[in-house]
């Protein structure tokens, strides 16, 4: 299935997640990407799919995660780079390696977010969407490029998850170490 739209949702109840998952599996024929326990006790679904499919799952996921939901979001249009970030299966050539920017949200779902508005900002390379788990809950993405582009792309990213009230840091490193990349080339 070509994954076009994103859906995420965090709960607060591992149990309630369970059921939210299976529920939402149910209800539209949508891809999962991610189920999993995070830190403190949560839960984090993410699933991908048509927009149709994924805006079905979720309203079903908010039907019965109800007191239970911590965080959600429905991207329609994800950038394509999303995906392969969130799947950590980007490996980046050393000629690739420009300024570093960063993005650290309090939650995996507000980092999400992130991540499609940074690749849509400008010509960056998304190559790490960390959500929630051995962070203490936390987002983080990793993105490189020029340092223009960077920067544009951290702003625009920074201030969709500050609006959303769980913007935590955005850092743009102009020259960074090549040792900072050293798990991705």
């Amino acid at each position: 299935m070509t994954k076009t739209a994103v859906g995420a949702i965090e709960l607060s109840s591992i149990g309630i997640g369970y059921r939210v998952q299976d529920e939402m599996l149910k209800s539209a024929a949508v891809d999962l990407l991610i189920a999993r326990t995070i830190c403190s006790g949560k839960y984090l679904i993410v699933v991908g799919g048509n927009i149709d499919a994924v805006e079905a799952a979720m309203q079903t996921a908010l039907a019965i995660g109800d007191d239970a939901v911590i965080d959600h979001l429905t991207v329609a249009n994800a950038h394509e780079a999303v995906f392969p970030a969130m799947a950590q299966s980007v490996v980046l050539m050393p000629e690739e390696i420009g300024a570093l920017g960063i993005i650290e949200t309090f939650s995996g779902v507000s980092a999400l977010i992130a991540a499609d508005y940074a690749g849509k900002a400008a010509r960056v390379t998304l190559f790490r969407l960390h959500l929630a788990m051995a962070l203490g809950g936390k987002g983080l993405l990793l993105m490189t490029g020029s340092v223009s582009d960077v920067t544009a792309a951290v702003q625009v990213a920074a201030n969709a998850v500050r609006e959303r009230g769980l913007l935590v840091s955005e850092v743009v490193i102009p020259r960074p170490s090549t040792e900072l990349f050293q798990d991705y080339i």
